[in-house]
């Protein structure tokens, strides 16, 4: 691996993100874990935000075994200004969840999605789409549905409309617990209006035979 050469061909993807994942891919099996902890670290502060992508999909392909990582992601990585590192944050979120198991990462997940950083609430309803597509979630779609519900209110316009997109991806293989769900919901604060109309957008598609 000839990590001078790779990073270039990071900084100049203008577009999408595999590249970069697979980048991550790379440098995580040719390093230790120590060392790509402290390059994840390094490359943090570049300027270009593909750079800083990279790094935050190395933190994630750590932070299973790696406190640390995750808590370079949730503090440090959080704070990107650039949407795209927020993309991807999400990802490495998921691949935590993902290495850990979804079960066990339920801790971890309820403190994410009550942080007071908006970013960080995002990562998780928007990292774990399709929340019923993952172990353990597929098995127990309420925990998912009860989870994402507890956020329809949240400030965040950016977290409301994630919590109402993955309500409306649940919705199309359990169209009932969401209905149920979306039926207790008061509609007087305009932010859980905007949640409930994303959330039950497939299930009225479906109501209207469309």
């Amino acid at each position: 691996m000839h990590l001078e050469s790779l990073l270039k061909e990071v900084s100049a993807c203008d577009h999408g993100f595999l590249p970069i994942q697979q980048a991550a891919d790379e440098i995580h099996a040719a390093l230790s874990a120590r060392d790509c902890l402290v390059l994840a670290r390094q490359i943090l502060v570049s300027e270009t935000p593909p750079e800083r992508s990279l790094a935050t999909f190395l933190l994630g392909r750590l932070a299973a075994g790696s406190a640390e990582s995750l808590a370079t992601m949730r503090e440090v990585v959080s704070q990107d200004a650039d949407w795209r590192v927020q993309e991807i944050l999400a990802k490495a979120f998921d691949r935590f969840c993902a290495d850990l198991g979804y079960e066990k990462a339920c801790p971890t997940i309820d403190d994410w999605l009550a942080d007071a950083c908006a970013n960080v609430r995002r990562a998780v309803t928007e990292g774990l789409r399709i929340w019923t597509g993952r172990p353990y979630f597929r098995e127990h779609p309420q925990e998912a549905i009860r989870r994402l519900a507890a956020l329809r209110e949240d400030p965040s316009e950016y977290v409301r409309k994630s919590v109402g997109n993955a309500l409306r991806d649940i919705s199309k293989k359990h169209p009932q617990a969401v209905a149920d769900e979306l039926a207790s919901w008061e509609l007087d604060d305009r932010g859980v209006r905007q949640t409930h109309k994303l959330a039950c957008a497939h299930l009225q598609k479906r109501a209207g035979g469309i």
